[in-house]
């Protein structure tokens, strides 16, 4: 959602996060830049990484994507923080049994949606994040 992603970004500047965000349309795309596949943005080797996944994207959800990420050597470690507009428990364990870091629910008012992104900045701005070491 547009209006989310852009929220998110404004909360996310304000809380002090200066490094570049990069946003993607469907969650192929954000395979194909992870896996440095396809066509479009790469990647950088020897860089740190950080992905606020949404749930429910076209081509690959969120659940494929962690599930990818997670099983590959070179990105297992990248911390992933699952978002999504549902509180399904068994989607919250499923995504936690997978390795996502942490899981946030949009909540579905703007208010309480532009609190939560607040809140979400500043979390992110705390986080240690591994540097993405490709094997040679």
């Amino acid at each position: 959602d547009d209006g989310h992603a852009e929220l998110i970004r404004e909360h996310l500047e304000d809380a002090g996060v200066s490094n570049p965000i990069i946003r993607f349309s469907d969650g192929l795309a954000v395979w194909n830049f992870l896996s440095r596949n396809g066509a479009g943005p790469r990647r950088e080797e020897n860089k740190a990484y950080l992905l606020l996944l949404d749930i429910r994207m076209p081509k690959l959800d969120g659940v494929q994507v962690l599930k990818r990420i997670k099983s590959d050597a070179t990105l297992h470690m990248m911390p992933v923080i699952m978002l999504t507009t549902t509180n399904d428990p068994r989607e919250v364990r499923e995504c936690y049994d997978l390795g996502c870091n942490s899981y946030v629910t949009k909540p579905a008012s703007y208010n309480e949606f532009a609190e939560a992104s607040k809140r979400l900045g500043m979390f992110v701005t705390i986080m240690q994040v591994a540097v993405i070491h490709d094997p040679h």
